[in-house]
């Protein structure tokens, strides 16, 4: 084989190997055993331990201020997922708020990031994808597709939401998501929130690995594409101290969206925003259903 031809094969497969390993950075799951009593975690305040019980995995989260419901619901991956429905224990929720999280971590690790706005009046649902968590199967950019349109009909069904409007939350990777599936189903849903989302998995790919990762990683599904179709009211909001996700994604999904569209500019880091900003939030929320 002539020199120039090999070497150009083992830059070929060099790139190859590269895209690769950048799609598979797009889903960092981080899963449970379904024999696992509990889980001890870090956050921002100190070691937590979060223990579960009975078949769906209570879990042993007390508060004065919302409850829990554990369930586990089956995904069109063919996976078993498991979600918290997390309600005040105040007023009768008008709104529920179905999340859609980032690429990494798991529902422990997650749900505080959404109870700001529980004690704010609205119910919320969060689920694990696919490999996430209690959630079965592999963590898959097609399995978590398939996820979030089965957790959306999940939550459809349930007798204790179909009286109240039903918005879509996603942050980061599930900001993404949040577009895709919205699109898809928006005559199901009242309105979508999403915070630190990126516009489409080339740009965020080559915010890591420049022209390489916007050439080679695939893109079967574009939230700035997807949100031109989006005919419902949609919140955007985006720090511009955001170190993960780049503040100017937030202004290009804003640019591509249709009326009525609100854009929220705040501060602080990478998803923090229910937690500084909740009443913001909460207020924009309800205006945007009216």
């Amino acid at each position: 084989m002539h020199y120039s031809i090999r070497i150009f094969i083992v830059l070929l497969s060099a790139l190859i190997l590269a895209s690769c390993n950048l799609d598979s950075q797009f889903l960092r799951p981080t899963s449970i055993s379904l024999e696992a009593k509990g889980i001890t975690f870090i956050t921002r305040t100190g070691s937590t331990t979060i223990n579960f019980s009975g078949e769906n995995k209570q879990p042993s989260i007390q508060s004065d201020i919302y409850t829990i419901e554990s369930v586990f619901f089956q995904s069109t991956s063919g996976n078993n997922l498991n979600g918290w429905l997390i309600t005040p224990t105040k007023g009768k929720p008008s709104t529920t708020l179905l999340h859609f999280h980032g690429n990494a971590g798991s529902l422990p690790t997650q749900y505080e990031l959404m109870t700001p706005l529980v004690e704010q009046g609205f119910k919320v649902f969060l689920f694990d994808y696919s490999g996430f968590g209690f959630s079965s199967g592999k963590a898959t950019r097609k399995n978590v597709l398939k996820d979030g349109l089965s957790a959306l009909d999940y939550i459809m069904a349930r007798k204790d939401v179909k009286n109240t409007k039903l918005v879509i939350y996603g942050q980061s990777y599930g900001g993404h998501l949040a577009y895709i599936v919205g699109s898809k189903r928006q005559g199901d849903i009242d309105g979508i929130v999403t915070e630190g989302a990126f516009s489409s998995p080339k740009d965020i790919s080559a915010e890591v690995a420049g022209i390489l990762g916007r050439i080679f990683v695939r893109e079967p599904h574009c939230a700035y594409k997807a949100v031109r179709d989006i005919h419902k009211p949609v919140l955007i909001i985006h720090s511009t101290e955001d170190s993960i996700i780049p503040f100017k994604m937030g202004q290009k999904l804003y640019d591509n969206a249709n009326q009525p569209k609100e854009f929220m500019e705040i501060l602080n880091s990478h998803l923090y925003g229910p937690t500084y900003y909740t009443d913001a939030i909460a207020t924009s929320i309800e205006k945007m259903l009216k």
